[in-house]
């Protein structure tokens, strides 16, 4: 209880940091032409091809997953890792796993990433440019991250994976769903959730 108490507090205080800048410029900027919300991509998703979308989504979240496990395996200690404080405490772990993968990590990223960021660069620069600008920045924050701790080596492998991870979740947003942020927030804490899992129950 102590814990999800804690994850909780943490989860909020986290969204309300990486929202502050969002807010100042939307503020400054954007009052006017529509809401905060919106403007960072809350909102329903607008799915035209739903077999492709679903395909889409379901394809990239397998392949990211374990993708994502197979480096942690090779190249970057686990216990590096955010995820690693859920290590052991099985079903203990499963309420605070998902604050922390859906809110606390997820939601805040999604703001930043690819609601902020990702959608200011593509109204300027155009999809392909603004998409790739926000990935990029996406894959050095975890590249930053892991320096210290595992080396250059390991931190351009999760330079080069997060990066890419962001490409696709920002693919997901803006060309198959209408521009929301809905489905790459789903897909970020599914994929955190899942490796919350695996440490919790030590599965590798």
């Amino acid at each position: 209880m102590e814990m999800t108490l804690s994850m909780i507090f943490s989860s909020i205080f986290q969204v309300l940091l990486f929202s502050i800048i969002p807010f100042i410029i939307w503020l400054i900027f954007a009052r006017k032409k529509e809401n905060f919300f919106k403007w960072l991509g809350f909102k329903k998703p607008v799915i035209n091809k739903k077999p492709q979308f679903f395909l889409l989504f379901i394809g990239s979240f397998i392949l990211l997953s374990v993708a994502g496990e197979l480096i942690k395996i090779f190249f970057i200690d686990k216990e590096t890792t955010a995820a690693s404080q859920f290590h052991g405490l099985g079903i203990a772990g499963l309420v605070p796993a998902l604050f922390y993968a859906f809110i606390q990590t997820g939601l805040s990223e999604e703001i930043v990433f690819r609601g902020f960021i990702g959608k200011r660069a593509i109204n300027k620069w155009g999809f392909t440019v603004g998409n790739t600008i926000q990935a990029v920045l996406f894959g050095l924050l975890h590249g930053v991250m892991f320096l210290p701790s595992a080396g250059i080596f390991a931190a351009v492998i999760a330079v080069v994976f997060t990066g890419f991870v962001g490409f696709i979740m920002g693919y997901l947003n803006e060309r198959s769903a209408g521009g929301s942020i809905v489905p790459s927030w789903i897909m970020h804490g599914l994929a955190n959730y899942a490796s919350a899992l695996v440490m919790m129950f030590d599965i590798i």
